[in-house]
């Protein structure tokens, strides 16, 4: 595992930034009490770094994992994951990504992007949760 930072163009250098789904990034949102577990999960079983999984920090805690443009669609996912793609959405969605470090609240990097690890592999995430390709 890595520790080198990677900063993409799309994290910010202060605070947050919205940035509309799949452009630069798919997301899958899961819900704290079943995404945090998942994220451990995938952080534990990785030789590498797990990529960019950021984790809001009130209400329900949700955890979106960041995955490459294109790569949702392609997977099956488990009840009460969402699945944000953006290009074929009839709905724009927005999803808040915190800079390294600084003030970020409410949102704070669980597992940052790596030079090794800039998404995280969808094909990884769903053995996390227990499913498979489509």
């Amino acid at each position: 595992m890595t520790s080198a930072i990677h900063r993409p163009a799309w994290v910010p250098l202060l605070g947050h930034r919205l940035h509309v789904v799949g452009v630069h990034f798919d997301a899958v949102r899961i819900e704290g009490l079943r995404g945090e577990p998942a994220a451990d999960h995938l952080i534990e079983a990785t030789d590498e770094d797990a990529g960019p999984i950021v984790c809001e920090v009130t209400r329900g805690r949700w955890v979106c994992f960041l995955l490459p443009p294109g790569t949702v669609r392609r997977h099956d996912w488990p009840p009460g994951v969402q699945q944000l793609a953006g290009r074929g959405d009839p709905t724009v969605t927005y999803i808040g990504v915190p800079a390294l470090d600084g003030n970020t609240w409410p949102l704070r990097w669980y597992s940052a992007p790596t030079p090794t690890s800039p998404y995280v592999c969808a094909a990884k995430l769903g053995a996390a949760l227990g499913v498979g390709a489509a």
